[in-house]
């Protein structure tokens, strides 16, 4: 039993607990009326005046910039395109016509590769190697007026390169062909028609870009049979995607190893650009990350269910 003493703190600490003077802090319900218009007060100012938007950290804006890159008022480039190599079929003065074959020892792979190059590709005629010397087959190609000369070279299973020939005085492409995927092996495949092939090409922008751009497009002018295809396309500025209905293969990437003055000569030729180890490197391909540095053709996917083969390949080249 508590003391008489405790029983007097305790009464007297209730006496004053309930003598003690009001608070002079407001309570919670009158905090939060004041504070609610000024809130509204904020939100109104604030909201004509939203704040500034970061523009997000970007591989594309925090590229340092590349004194390669051909600016569009460049006369001196410009000027030189109506006397080039690819003037006349640009201009469509000449028709192309394609002589397609192989290196002395096809692939398993290499057969239906060529036979759905051919399904695509205008004009396009297959010549078996045999024994035959390239420099024979280019003479060859001369007498018969064809525009190109395509050899795919193949390893012991697939295809693993393209050596384009632009008739009569070049120049050679030679190209790396990787991530093949044939026809028969997309799912729910189209098949293309006898509609011109259409080809969409994006960040060509140095000197060298250019001018593969120039051997690898044919022409930009609308075609007359475009009419005729069930696709719709979208043009975004930065991106360039082009929608299409469906994809009718083959699909794969070429990546540019080097381009030769000329025809194929493998000993005495002249090289306008070769692929070097320092040019393929990362610290290289950030400070310029173009088709220079890199020389990579990922083009968009033709996926027309009516026209138009369906691969990422510049296979216009094969038309000059």
């Amino acid at each position: 039993m508590p003391s008489s003493s405790t029983r007097r703190r305790s009464r007297s600490g209730s006496r004053l607990r309930h003598e003690r003077p009001p608070s002079s802090e407001p309570s919670t319900s009158a905090r939060r009326q004041v504070r609610s218009p000024l809130i509204s007060t904020f939100c109104l100012a604030f909201a004509f005046w939203p704040p500034e938007k970061k523009v997000p950290r970007t591989i594309e804006n925090t590229r340092e910039v590349d004194e390669t890159v051909c600016r569009p008022d460049d006369e001196e480039l410009f000027a030189g395109n109506d006397a080039d190599e690819f003037s006349q079929v640009l201009k469509q003065e000449v028709t192309p016509k394609i002589l397609i074959t192989t290196n002395r020892f096809n692939s398993t792979r290499g057969p239906a590769f060529i036979q759905e190059l051919l399904s695509v590709i205008p004009n396009a005629h297959y010549h078996k190697r045999g024994t035959y010397e390239l420099k024979k087959i280019v003479e060859y190609a001369k007498n018969k007026d064809f525009t190109s000369v395509v050899v795919v070279h193949s390893n012991r299973r697939e295809p693993d390169a393209l050596l384009i020939i632009n008739m009569p005085d070049g120049p050679t492409a030679h190209f790396k062909l990787s991530k093949l995927v044939l026809r028969k092996d997309i799912k729910n495949h189209g098949n293309p028609t006898d509609h011109k092939p259409e080809l969409v090409l994006s960040n060509f922008t140095t000197r060298l870009g250019h001018r593969v751009g120039r051997y690898i497009f044919e022409t930009k002018e609308k075609k007359d049979d475009s009419k005729d295809k069930a696709a719709k396309s979208k043009n975004v500025p930065q991106e360039k995607v082009i929608v299409r209905l469906q994809e009718c293969g083959p699909r794969f990437t070429l990546k540019l190893r080097n381009l030769q003055h000329g025809t194929f000569d493998s000993k005495g030729g002249e090289y306008e650009w070769l692929c070097i180890a320092f040019d393929s490197s990362r610290r290289w391909i950030r400070a310029a990350g173009d088709f220079s540095c890199k020389p990579e053709i990922l083009l968009q996917k033709k996926t027309s269910q009516f026209c138009g083969p369906g691969f990422d390949v510049p296979y216009t080249v094969l038309l000059l």
